[in-house]
């Protein structure tokens, strides 16, 4: 069913204006929602006794408004009241208005997909994310996290994408056109939004609409995107601020092209990987530490500098040279990748024409989980890590027919660089005849390891270091195929709290203590899991790297086999 939805431009703080205006045309069209694509408020650094009374007047909801309203950042921060009230009401500043943030995936009762970044490019800031999240400024970093919601029916930014006037006959109002930046565009490509919003204080400018090149899963199929930019409403040209539309986001895209479409003006920029050494550690050191590894020993000058940052961990969304072509899946403290040298290949697990070896990745840059800043989101990232894992569970349920188990293995050492788990299936009967426990017992022994303890250490927090391992198999309920996502809800019920519910029926958790002096292979799950299943030619992930073109075939591959048990399209 499609949605009637409003789009303004600034409002600079005239909320009685602007709401009393939305309520009008809402008793008329029964819209389903409205969004502010540029500034709601005035600017903090010009504020005066009016602008104060008119956010009082707001924050004691004493302005009507008529419909569900969302809000971002623009180009001015928000007020501190404001942001008072946000951090206080979980996003809420008074009924029927929420912000949306400055960077962020929402997704509407209505199952509109809203993507939206705001504030204006820093270029002093070459890596990483924006800390502040009311700020009006975004990095490259920001943009680059938000390639991961794969797909949005609206995207909204304060910034016009680079080059989006190409190929286009309609002229800009105004001889001032906005700047566009790069980053933006690249984004557009790769989400392919039906709707964009922008905004221009003094002009209104709606270009042509453009197709997107057809992907190879669907030829016929082109995906159109509508930019439109929208003028303040206190603009003295009297520009266009507003703009109504009907949209249903599970429509197909027509079979006809709409006259006037354009192709993509957006030139998408090429990323370029740079190799100095065939070992060289950067730009695939996905799983670099300062421990020693089994196949190197690194220099005593390299153990001793200090851990790499957000912008050089090649774990963090925030790194310009990040392989981001293998990310599958982002929620909102992890997200999912396809392993960059996989162990296992497409032929391991016939049933599934993926090696699935996927690696489940924290958002935050952290050695451990202890190390993540707040108990809160030590919880949050365990417990949606743990989410992950069940729904890969019930991918392998759904398509392996009870075929096939899984592993999952952790490395927490205090002096590595961004914590993650390792998940790879394996056969159920390896692991009813208990050789994937014997497996990891014995090399443990051979490398003179401390002895496995089977138990249960929660979240970790407080053990100290660790290798953790969990082997799972289906339990006999699931062993028959089901349709796609029939058994997706009782394998999430498996966690709670970040704990898997079915431990003792289904599941064996195993760890092994490490003290800091212990020299510790970080490859040791790898290595172990190669053994068993005879693939001891691959051990070394960087003699497994494929080139781009088959990592991101394998990753689309992976997305289409995970897509109905991907929590992260359903709860944004």
């Amino acid at each position: 069913m499609a949605s009637k939805i409003i789009v303004t431009g600034s409002v600079g703080g005239q909320f009685s204006v602007v709401f009393d205006k939305l309520a009008k045309l809402h008793s008329k069209n029964a819209f389903t929602f409205a969004i502010i694509a540029g500034d709601l408020f005035h600017d903090p650094s010009v504020s005066s006794p009016a602008t104060e009374e008119a956010v009082t007047t707001l924050l004691d909801g004493k302005v009507n408004i008529a419909l569900p309203t969302y809000f971002g950042v623009g180009r001015h921060g928000l007020p501190t009241r404001v942001i008072e009230r946000l951090e206080a009401n979980h996003g809420e500043i008074c009924p029927n208005l929420y912000f949306l943030g400055k960077r962020s995936t929402t997704k509407t009762s209505e199952e509109v997909r809203i993507v939206t970044i705001g504030g204006s490019l820093d270029t002093s800031v070459t890596a990483g994310q924006s800390q502040d999240k009311y700020l009006p400024f975004h990095t490259e970093g920001d943009v680059k996290v938000l390639h991961g919601a794969n797909s949005a029916d609206i995207l909204i930014s304060s910034s016009w994408p680079a080059s989006v006037r190409n190929h286009s006959k309609i002229p800009f109002a105004v001889d001032a056109e906005p700047v566009g930046e790069q980053c933006m565009a690249d984004l557009c490509a790769a989400l392919r939004p039906r709707y964009y919003f922008s905004t221009s204080d003094e002009a209104f400018y709606e270009r042509e609409p453009f197709f997107h090149t057809p992907k190879e899963d669907a030829p016929d199929e082109r995906p159109l995107t509508r930019f439109i930019s929208l003028a303040s409403m206190s603009a003295s040209s009297k520009a266009k601020w507003l703009y109504a539309f009907s949209l249903d986001p599970k429509a197909s895209y027509p079979l006809t092209l709409p006259v006037g479409t354009t192709v993509s003006p957006l030139s998408v920029a090429q990323k370029r990987v740079r190799f100095d050494h065939p070992l060289d550690p950067q730009p695939f050191a996905r799983f670099a530490t300062n421990d020693s590894s089994h196949h190197s020993r690194p220099h005593k000058r390299r153990r001793n500098q200090p851990p790499a940052g957000p912008g050089e961990c090649f774990f963090c969304l925030s790194n310009p040279n990040l392989s981001t072509h293998l990310i599958t899946s982002i929620a909102t403290d992890s997200y999912l990748t396809t392993a960059k040298g996989p162990l296992t290949l497409a032929s391991t697990y016939p049933g599934l024409h993926i090696s699935c070896h996927v690696l489940l990745i924290p958002l935050t840059h952290a050695a451990t989980l202890s190390a993540v800043p707040e108990q809160a989101s030590q919880s949050c990232t365990y417990a949606e890590l743990q989410k992950y894992r069940s729904a890969l569970h019930s991918m392998l349920s759904s398509k392996a027919a009870g075929g096939l188990g899984s592993v999952t293995w952790e490395v927490s050492r205090n002096r590595g660089i961004h914590f993650h788990w390792q998940f790879l299936p394996v056969p159920v009967h390896m692991i009813e005849r208990g050789l994937v426990e014997a497996a990891f017992r014995v090399e443990a022994e051979n490398e003179q390891y401390p002895s496995f303890q089977k138990r249960d250490i929660g979240n970790g927090v407080g053990e100290g270091e660790y290798f953790r391992l969990w082997i799972w198999k289906p339990r006999p309920a699931t062993t028959e195929a089901k349709s796609d996502g029939e058994n997706h809800g009782a394998e999430d019920k498996e966690v709670e709290d970040g704990n898997t519910a079915s431990a003792a029926a289904a599941e064996v958790q195993m760890v092994l203590p490490l003290v800091p002096e212990l020299r510790f292979d970080i490859q040791f799950g790898r290595r172990v899991m190669g053994k068993l299943l005879g693939l001891e030619k691959r051990l070394d992930w960087r003699d497994c790297v494929q080139g781009e073109d088959e990592e991101k075939a394998e990753a689309d591959r992976f997305k289409e086999l995970f897509k109905h048990f991907d929590f992260s399209l359903e709860d944004d």
